[in-house]
Parts: structure tokens; sequence; C-alpha cells
């Protein structure tokens, strides 16, 4: 999957939220400081070409919508990172989160997710 650049991920933030969209309702959600209408709108062709955007056509208005959905986009960025930066270990990016980094509710609600993990993976197994 192609990656994005920070300007399209900010984009394609709005357009997941809003499901749908003309361009006037995209450009309405981006936040400020806002780039030019015209270069939002050069960012969802951008969006549409790479595969993430489509639109429908009513007359001359266009609605956008996602392609790729906002799980799927941030599950293979996460893994992509992962096999870059921590040679391909989990554990290994766990372990980047220092002591002081967690606290100790997210490290509970972490192990309990994990626990959860295992024994589902142990039923299907």
């Amino acid at each position: 999957m192609k990656t994005l650049t920070k300007a399209e991920e900010e984009v394609m933030q709005v357009i997941w939220k809003i499901s749908e969209g003309t361009m006037g309702e995209i450009y309405s959600k981006i936040p400020e400081p806002k780039p030019a209408y015209n270069t939002v709108a050069t960012i969802v062709r951008i969006l549409e070409k790479k595969g993430f955007v489509a639109h429908k056509a009513y007359g001359r208005v266009f609605v956008y919508y996602p392609i790729i959905n906002q799980k799927e986009y941030s599950r293979n960025f996460l893994m992509d990172f992962m096999h870059k930066y921590f040679d391909k270990s989990l554990k290994n990016l766990i372990s980047a989160f220092s002591e002081n980094d967690l606290t100790l509710k997210e490290l509970k609600e972490t192990e309990e997710y994990i626990k959860k993990l295992i024994q589902k993976k142990s039923q299907n197994d």
C-alpha cells in the first residue's frame, strides 16, 4: 500500500471522518491554518490517483469518498513502521516506550488486551 504525505494524510483524515463529501465540505473541515482551496483540491486528486479516494459525479458536482478505510491504512502504516524501525518486532516496539512513558493503568490495559488476544488465538488454533 502506498503511504501518504503529511498533507495527504491531513486531507484523508477529514474524508475518513465525514465518510463522503464535496470539495467544499472537505475544505470546510480542514483545520486552521488552512492551505489554499486549490491546494486541497489538488491533494484530493492525488489521493484519487493513489487509489485512496474515489468520487461519484452528480452533474458538475463530485462527491468524494474513501476507498481505503482508516483502520486498514493505520494497520499497514504501523506494520511498515515496525518493520523499518523495530526489526519487525512488536516486543522491540513496545520496549521503546520507557517505564516513564506508560502509566500503570496503560500497562494493565495493554496486559489485559494481550491476554484476550492470546485466549482468542488459543481457541482458533
